[in-house]
């Protein structure tokens, strides 16, 4: 690791100061702080909230909710309109209409987004009030238990095993003092704190910091007392969490993606319009503002205002499935994921976990093995596990309490080492009666067997032997196939009456702890429905491989390639990917190993969520697209989370992500089929603007038909999906959008050039008593009007049919129905508008009546576009091998 610049200098300088110094500066007397002192340290120091809280408050969401690429496009449009139509016009002639519409759109769609992420986050609060978050304060001469936030620098605190350090503390006691700062590092060792000062040197890692408990280390194993440094941002866990939290960043760099494409067409098209204008016309000033009204025209207005209601709708609709979004954006993960990795216990199998069996070497029950497993985990002062719980449990059986009280009575402990992620044993030493003293060692077969020269079987020793382990897996083979989790239980007498490292050589094996954790009910049918859904569930646990492998295939995973974390360790950079991509079994991993698996699936194209409860599934967290909690996971988890299941079941995330593809794919709906509807508009605009003598739409008429046509998009978040479309999972970028521009939006040109010719040629001369030269200044007005109206309405026709047409790959009415708001807004949308040209209002926007031989030819030209649609969809599906 760098050196650490985060580290704040006063955790600096008192990390060699010795305790006396540090009481002194900090006027810490042995009855902790008054509330006076309490106060001023609290003004002087800042309170302890962290970065990663503070950020997510109203105002957070409410900027969240404003700024994005999307807004960002519609936000600068409305201030050039507003320049151009006001500032730039005379005073009879300013125009406040399209600008006042453009940010009263922006408004709206920012409000949708802001009222369901406020919901969402009083349900996550409420979920964050309700964990263990309180410490141990020495107050006014006595221990008291509060709110961490409470916390100033100077305060004495105590903790225990299970706890998290709420701020960067300096120790100033500790007896077996045992954390993890994976929430840190990512690393999974375990690391022994002492309350002597540091040496001069300097250090380079923040595990030199021997006597500093980091903010967010979990404590492993004894007790200890701190007077904290440090709070909220100015912690090493507080100045990390900027950098964490920008870490899930898919639905911006799609949106990012999108907003360049239209940003580049309108980079080619607004300036051709411009010079095409200006040089049929002359009127440099009336082409700039009819080119700028083509890039308003070009911009979806209601863009921000659907997204945020299809994130909306589905992040409410998993709400009602037990499912929490704390992150609206995250809905979008859920849509795009493809690779779900889960960890064993609590997920796929149940939560309580039984003790089976407890034998010898050769699989006979032995009360030796139960007794010297019971001490171990009696004794083991780390964070207790579902192992240690199903042990334990033994002294509750009729007749044993009695048994195991006298055991412990007899075997009193003098010295540990906790359980840790990459040793996987514990070691405890124990006092016996009349003799030496006896380490009892705990865990993983391979890592205790390693650590073996002897085996003990009824009373008598002999050597292990070199094929020593090959002998331990015949007997404990049957049962890892089985499903079950297997222990071994070793001893070594001793003299001395402290434990390190070195000591854990040459021990006696004894034999084996037999656990089962069935697999639950539910587990079966959800991992069939998530494959169903192309979404491949990775299974990552620390857990003995034959254990995995045996729940996994009950379950219909498959299993025919694994890894270890020891085969994934000697694996080459160029071996990588390719195995992982190959595995879907992954066991006796470290935190660390499940990080770089996840990383190593997103280079390979990946979208990876994980779904976790534990501190050490907090490195995991961090790194997957989509962080996926449960609401018992540790507060630094659901922290970390984007989304919370009230309930631990991939049930209830099938139902997630089906949500999240629906919202995914009615937005994609909006943005395709309005852009390349938008681009036709303006390749015909571009055309007409060269062939005609009068602008074919006024700016007010363009803008207007867009926002009437968008107003009408506003129900498509409640549009139907077809369950083909949420079948796989779904890409958020513009990578596609220009080709489906490019191949849609020139057919609405085509036809509205039909258009043209039937207005400019038949209809219009028709009506007006000659061709538009010929015609007298009052008549030409009466001409112009007529083809206005006339593409205004098939215009208007031809882009709400479209809808329907390219929402589904399918035959629309037939196979594939939109849901009933869709179907009512937009016909009832058609009826009125084109009514509404015969009204006042319409002549008011430039608008007249149209006679009956236009609407004969409006449906003609309709119904031959809406057949020319569908074939060149069925090519386009055919063609490019994706859904609409």
């Amino acid at each position: 690791m760098k050196e650490n610049r985060s580290l704040h200098p006063r955790v600096e300088r008192y990390a060699r100061e010795d305790v006396q110094t540090l009481y002194r500066d900090f006027g810490i007397t042995m009855s902790g702080y008054s509330q006076e002192q309490v106060e001023r340290n609290r003004a002087r120091y800042g309170e302890n909230r962290l970065t990663e809280s503070t950020a997510d408050t109203v105002l957070y969401r409410l900027r969240r909710a404003f700024v994005n690429p999307f807004t960002g496009i519609l936000f600068v449009l409305a201030v050039l309109s507003f320049v151009t139509d006001v500032l730039l016009a005379a005073d009879h002639g300013q125009d406040w209409s399209t600008p006042a519409i453009m940010m009263t759109m922006l408004l709206l769609s920012g409000l949708v987004r802001f009222v369901q992420e406020l919901r969402s986050k009083r349900v996550a609060d409420h979920l964050t009030r309700l964990l263990h978050a309180t410490v141990s304060v020495r107050r006014d001469g006595s221990w008291t238990e509060l709110p961490s936030t409470e916390l100033v620098v100077g305060d004495r605190v105590r903790l225990a095993a299970g706890d998290r350090a709420p701020a960067d503390l300096r120790l100033v006691k500790a007896e077996e003092f045992f954390v993890s700062q994976a929430v840190l590092t990512g690393e999974s060792a375990i690391l022994e704190k002492q309350a002597e000062p540091l040496a001069a040197q300097p250090v380079h890692s923040y595990t030199g910091y021997t006597d500093i408990l980091f903010m967010g280390s979990a404590v492993m194993g004894g007790t200890g007392e701190g007077i904290v440094l440090a709070v909220g941002p100015d912690t090493v866990y507080g100045s990390l969490s900027d950098a964490t939290r920008e870490r899930k960043n898919g639905f911006d760099r799609g949106a990012h993606s999108i907003a360049w494409v239209l940003i580049r067409f309108m980079a080619v098209l607004v300036p051709v319009v411009f010079l095409a204008c200006s040089l049929s016309r002359g009127n440099w000033l009336a082409a700039f503002l009819y080119a700028l009204s083509v890039a308003v025209g070009l911009t979806p207005e209601m863009l921000p205002m659907v997204v945020n209601a299809c994130l909306a709708k589905g992040s409410a609709a998993m709400g009602r499935k037990q499912t929490v979004v704390k992150n609206i954006n995250a809905m979008q993960g859920f849509g795009s994921m493809d690779v779900l990795c889960v960890d064993k216990t609590g997920t796929l199998t149940g939560d309580t976990v039984q003790l089976e069996y407890y034998m010898d070497l050769l699989g006979n029950e032995s009360g030796r093995v139960l007794e010297l497993a019971y001490l171990n985990s009696l004794y083991h002062t780390g964070v207790q596990n579902h192992l240690d719980t199903a042990i334990l449990r033994c002294r509750s059986m009729p007749g044993q309490a009695e048994r195991f009280q006298k055991l412990a009575q007899a075997y009193p402990k003098l010295d540990e080492l906790p359980f840790d992620y990459e040793r996987k044993f514990a070691s405890v030493l124990l006092r016996q009666p009349g003799g030496e003293n006896l380490l009892v060692m705990k865990g993983s077969i391979e890592e205790v067997c390693a650590r073996c020269t002897q085996i003990e079987y009824k009373g008598e020793r002999s050597p292990l032997g070199a094929d020593g382990l090959a002998s331990v897996h015949a007997v404990v083979d049957e049962m890892l196939e089985d499903g079950m989790k297997v222990l071994a239980v070793a001893c070594k007498p001793m003299r001395g009456d402290r434990l390190c490292a070195e000591e854990e050589q040459g021990c006696i094996l004894l034999g084996y702890l037999a656990f089962f954790d069935a697999p639950k009910k539910s587990a079966a049918a959800a991992i069939a429905s998530l494959q169903k859904c192309c979404v491949g569930v990775r299974v990552l646990t620390g857990d003995q491989m034959g254990v995995a492998v045996s729940i996994c295939r009950r379950l219909g995973i498959d299993t025919q390639h694994t890894l270890t974390g020891a085969e994934l360790e000697r694996l080459t950079a160029d071996e990588l990917p390719l195995r992982i991509e190959q595995t879907t079994v992954f066991a006796e991993l470290s935190p660390r190993q499940k990080a770089r698996i996840l990383h190593t699936l997103q280079e390979n194209g990946h979208t990876v969520g994980f779904l976790g409860d534990g501190m050490n599934d907090l490195p995991v967290m961090l790194q997957a697209d989509v962080g996926i909690s449960v609401d018992t996971a540790a507060e630094a988890v659901q922290e970390s989370a984007d989304v919370i299941l009230l309930k631990k079941d991939l049930q209830v995330l099938e139902a997630g992500i089906l949500e999240g593809r629906k919202a995914f794919c009615n937005m994609a709906k909006y943005i395709r089929i309005t852009s390349s509807s938008n681009f036709g508009n303006i390749l015909s605009v571009v055309v007409a603007g060269i062939c005609l003598p009068f602008f074919p739409m006024t700016s007010a008429q363009l803008l207007l038909l867009n926002l009437l046509y968008d107003t009408l998009c506003l129900v498509l978040p409640w549009d139907a999906v077809d369950s083909e479309a949420c079948a796989r999972p779904l890409e958020w970028s513009g990578r596609t959008l220009g080709r489906f521009m490019r191949c849609f939006g020139p057919l609405s040109s085509l036809f509205d050039l039909l258009t043209f010719g039937f207005l400019f040629f038949v209809l219009c001369p028709a009506v007006c008593g000659g061709p538009f030269a010929a015609l007298s200044s009052a008549s030409q007005q009466r001409f112009i009007a007529l083809f206005q109206t006339g593409w205004f309405l098939e215009s208007l026709w031809t882009q709400v049919l479209i809808l329907h047409l390219l929402r589904t790959r399918k035959v629309p009415f037939l196979q594939s129905r939109p849901s009933r708001p869709v179907m009512i807004v937009t016909m009832l949308g058609l009826f009125v508008l084109t009514a509404m040209t015969f009204t006042p209002t319409g002549q008011w926007l430039g608008l007249t009546a149209l006679p009956p031989l236009y609407f004969g030819f409006l449906v003609q030209v309709v119904l031959l576009y809406l057949l020319l649609v569908t074939l060149v969809k069925a090519w386009y599906c055919k063609r490019y091998r994706e859904s609409l």
